[in-house]
């Protein structure tokens, strides 16, 4: 019986690994706390009395403060004062008790009388419980019971009753409102949310100057224990126990030394990022050290100061960090010096030894492998087995390394540093949130099952604005298993239901996933006037377009909320939409004034003026975040400069792109543009012929008539074939419009064509070729090639075969156009590509034959481990697969191209003997590629230069 009660557990938890499932471990993973009453449910707010709330006076004191936090808590929902005794026999009726095993007498005594089971709890890492116990103490008719297993399990059970009421860990740092109740009654049962899966969960507060630095400073006076409590508060909401603090010439230890102090207190675990040492600031040293920081030429006095850092640090909870990188977050040598390294790590480890006076194995310690540091482990740099391995992604979300499946188990294990935020090439980015939680779920899911469950810590700029990825990232922390790609659109509604008070959740649940997908398409740090195309395939104007229905959506929204939600929407959602859809439009605006320019169009003047427009629209956003929202509390919170850069790092002052004002002739001037070119027609000199057209796909172009003078004039648009229609064939232009022409499929002859008609305009002629088909599509099937090429988003496979335990995921929404598909599970051994390893088939028909070329659009995986790459395999029909290595490339120049584009292209060349239907496979061979798109160029082809690629071609089922 046990050995089947085994498999089943191992067979539920593979359906996690594969991605499988919908029920998510989200905000609020089982509501234990409803609005009716009943016998078995116990009071804790009915009938106009709350329930009074009993702690030994013994316990923590991080316990106790926490304790009165819930206090708070209650009143914000009740508007009841509930009472805090300290001993049982001030308690009568119906009584909140609150304490940790083994520290409150309470507790203690409610374990010896066989009330509570201290089973489920003792030896346990941050454990809770809460349960009802019916007549715990004479008069006392029924206690809640809240224990914890330590210091943090029982902080984690109190804010999870707070939780369960409805107060937001965002209730400060986001204005999350309290929704009102008169009645909160508790169910039976033991809840519990279990121990924690990764045992270090934390959060790096990095990259703050100006904006969290001005306003802490103007807020709290500077990064001290009064700013401080609200960050503790803030990660204890959402079940983390770790930071790194704010390091940017801040001194958490010396800046206030009450910051230490109270972190203790919280049972937060302290630690300083991965280039210092020794819980030192790296601006400790500047203010405080003597001397460089080498330790060729200066250890007397670099060991001194770590010593001093240990000192202080006494018995609080801390991660130390051992290691040296050079000063100033650089490397510290030219190359690898692998033996100063390993003689500075022992050193430092005798420090902690000789300060601490206990087994060094005992003080938890980790080693960042943060950029070139990888190199000196990849080159066979080794620390003692106790130290925690600290991998780290590229800065971009792309995680660089994992321990291989058989590698030996670590006592210190594996960590991971992770990144929301970044300053550094190519380009930094720290206004706005860009992250894509499907993106962190796909690399932390790797590394999750690679092993690494040790740290997660997560680098978020300002905390503002990542305040959904943030919470994300600790729920998945708690719980990875919890977590797949199937239940993470429930985590959206979920999170929107808790924030927003169940209003709009659906809408609101589109906004969060559309918003970060396309800010995720490239920083907005990192576009440009070049960014998207304004000639090919509408690709400009279709991403306005997207952005200005989530803007409107948002406002939407806004105007119908409840008026107490209105300042947290602003923050959560309706700034980033609006802010991010601007700035895409003032780029775009700028594109278009400086082809218009060239062009000598009228417009362009026009375009020049609603760039400044948009640029002062975008100060007068972030002015109101500032100066109105929530009465001015977040001055200064977006103050991170975002536009006009023009290398990796940030403009002192946003600065409005260049523009061009022309000058026009004092007449009237035609001139003609059309899609998919920069070229123009000012006269009849030279022919004209529009992008061809098709029944499939390809159903409609356009041309731009336009002024280059200031006197308008009339055109006139005919032609011999009536089955060729215009938006509009005759009219008057001042400056310019766009004429859309398409065919009347009904009408018009079947098979491949070519007609003309005439524009007349100012009383000049311009001739216009239109090449069409009116296609017959009775046997064909699949994807259909158009204008040379076929374009597939990659969830759209026509069938999916898997092997074994090895399945194909679809990730929904990861990626820059549609959804992601990857195998699952991620630690798997590469598979052999034959007839029957896993791989995905997609029908296409061609009207082409000849040379191809087969273009794979990639998430910028990095290859994680030892081999050569990560490869996968791709073939048409009986040809054999070819091995493609997605990691082939792996230079810095193809780096930042990847990171900056957000996908890896990768391509294929193929020959296509005969015309007609056809079979694409795509071969799995190593996890953790994320297939996004394909696009199949042929020889006669030619893709139109587009930044997101060509959409999707028709598909005929």
């Amino acid at each position: 019986m046990n050995d089947l009660k085994t498999q089943f557990l191992q067979i539920i938890f593979m359906f996690f690994l594969l991605g499988f499932g919908t029920k998510s471990y989200a905000v609020n993973p089982e509501k234990y706390v409803v609005n009716t009453a009943s016998s078995e449910n116990f009071p804790l707010v009915s009938k106009g009395k709350t329930a009074s709330i009993l702690v030994s006076e013994n316990d923590f004191p991080g316990v106790l403060r926490v304790t009165g936090h819930l206090e708070n808590d209650l009143f914000k929902v009740s508007d009841l004062h509930p009472k805090q005794i300290s001993k049982i026999s001030e308690a009568t009726d119906y009584v909140v008790i609150i304490g940790t095993l083994g520290k409150s007498t309470i507790i203690d005594q409610l374990v010896k009388e066989g009330k509570i089971d201290a089973g489920q709890l003792k030896g346990k890492w941050e454990k809770f419980t809460t349960q009802i116990v019916d007549n715990p103490a004479k008069g006392i008719k029924k206690a809640l019971v809240i224990t914890g297993s330590d210091k943090r399990g029982t902080i984690y059970g109190i804010y999870d009753l707070s939780s369960q009421i409805g107060i937001s860990p965002w209730y400060f740092w986001a204005d999350v409102p309290v929704k009102k109740q008169s009645e909160l009654h508790v169910l039976p049962g033991v809840h519990s949310q279990g121990e924690p899966k990764v045992k270090y969960r934390g959060i790096f507060i990095n990259d703050e100057a100006p904006a969290l630095s001005g306003w802490a400073f103007e807020k709290y006076g500077g990064f001290n224990a009064k700013f401080y409590d609200t960050v503790f508060e803030l990660i204890l909401r959402m079940k983390g126990n770790y930071l790194w603090p704010s390091m940017w010439g801040r001194m958490f230890y010396v800046d206030d030394a009450q910051n230490a102090v109270l972190a203790d207190e919280y049972g937060i675990v302290m630690g300083t990022s991965h280039h210092e040492p020794l819980t030192r600031a790296h601006a400790e040293w500047s203010d405080l050290g003597k001397g460089k920081w080498d330790f060729n030429t200066n250890s007397e006095n670099l060991i001194s100061f770590w010593k001093d850092g240990m000192k202080r640090m006494g018995t609080k909870e801390s991660i130390v960090t051992v290691g040296m990188r050079g000063d100033g977050d650089e490397p510290m040598t030219e190359g690898t010096a692998i033996d100063l390294l390993e003689n500075i790590v022992k050193i430092q480890r005798n420090i902690i030894a000789e300060v601490t006076q206990k087994p060094i194995e005992e003080t938890p310690q980790m080693w960042a492998l943060y950029k070139e540091v990888q190199d000196y482990y990849d080159k066979g740099m080794r620390v003692p087995d106790d130290i925690t391995l600290l991998l780290c992604d590229d800065n971009w979300g792309n995680i660089r390394k994992l321990p291989e499946p058989d590698a030996k188990p670590r006592k210190g294990g594996y960590g991971i540093y992770y990144h929301y935020d970044y300053v550094g090439g190519p380009r930094n980015y720290k206004w706005i949130n860009t992250n894509q939680i499907e993106r962190t779920w796909e690399q932390m899911d790797l590394a999750y099952q690679y092993g690494v469950d040790k740290i997660w810590i997560v680098n978020v700029g300002d905390i503002k604005p990542m305040e959904f990825p943030i919470e994300f990232f600790l729920d998945m922390a708690w719980n990875p298993e919890k977590f797949n790609a199937g239940n993470l659109g429930q985590y959206y509604k979920d999170w929107a239901k808790e924030n927003f008070g169940d209003q709009n959740t659906d809408d609101i649940v589109e906004i969060l996933k559309l918003y970060t997908k396309y800010n995720a398409r490239r920083k907005p740090e990192l576009l440009n006037a070049k960014t998207y195309s304004i000639t090919n395939d509408n690709e400009a104007e279709n991403v306005l377009v997207d952005y200005k229905i989530l803007a409107e959506k948002a406002s939407q929204i806004n105007n119908q909320l409840q008026p107490a939600y209105k300042d947290a929407f602003y923050q959560l959602v309706l700034f980033p939409v609006l802010a991010s859809s601007n700035i895409n439009e003032l780029y775009v605006a700028t594109a278009k004034n400086q082809l218009y320019a060239n062009q000598g169009r009228a417009s362009a003047n026009d375009y020049a003026k609603q760039v400044k427009v948009l640029f002062e629209k975008d100060s007068l956003l972030t002015n109101y975040y500032h100066t109105k929202l929530a009465g001015g509390k977040w001055n200064h919170m977006m103050a991170q400069t975002h536009i006009g850069y023009t290398n990796w790092q940030e403009p002192k002052t946003n600065v409005i792109p260049e523009t061009t004002i022309i000058t026009l002739s004092n007449k009237a001037e035609p001139g003609i543009a059309i899609e998919g070119s920069e070229n123009y027609w000012i006269n009849n000199k030279q022919e004209i012929v529009l992008a061809s057209l098709n029944s499939f796909r390809n159903k409609t172009t356009y041309i731009d008539l336009f002024n280059r003078g200031t006197k308008p004039f009339d055109f006139k648009i005919s032609a011999k074939n009536d089955w060729i229609t215009f938006s509009k064939s005759n009219g008057t232009i001042t400056e310019d419009e766009r004429i859309v022409i398409s065919i009347d499929w009904k009408k018009a002859p079947k098979g491949n064509l070519k007609s003309k008609f005439v524009i007349t305009a100012n009383k000049q002629k311009f001739e216009v070729t239109v090449n069409f088909t009116n296609a017959e599509l009775n046997d064909v099937q699949g994807f259909v090639e158009n204008n040379g090429h076929i374009a597939i988003d990659a969830q759209n496979y026509s069938r999916a075969l898997n092997e074994n335990n090895v399945h194909w995921t679809t990730i929904p929404n990861i990626g820059k156009t549609g959804s992601g598909i990857t195998l699952k599970p991620s630690n798997i051994l590469p598979v052999a590509i034959s007839e029957q390893s896993p791989r995905v088939e997609y029908d296409v028909h061609f009207f082409s034959q000849g040379n191809i070329k087969v273009h794979a659009y990639f998430s910028p995986t990095i290859n994680f481990t030892v081999r050569d790459g990560l490869k996968y395999g791709v073939s048409f029909d009986a040809e054999i697969p070819q091995i493609m290595n997605l990691n082939a490339d792996n230079s810095e120049k193809k780096w930042n191209e990847s990171v900056a584009d957000n996908i890896k292209i990768i391509t294929s060349l193929h020959k296509i003997e005969t015309t007609g239907n056809h079979v694409l496979k795509i071969y799995g061979a190593d996890p953790a590629l994320v297939l996004q798109k394909i696009v199949i160029e042929t020889e006669t082809g030619q893709l139109l230069e587009t930044y997101l690629g060509p959409p999707e071609s028709f598909q005929k089922k």
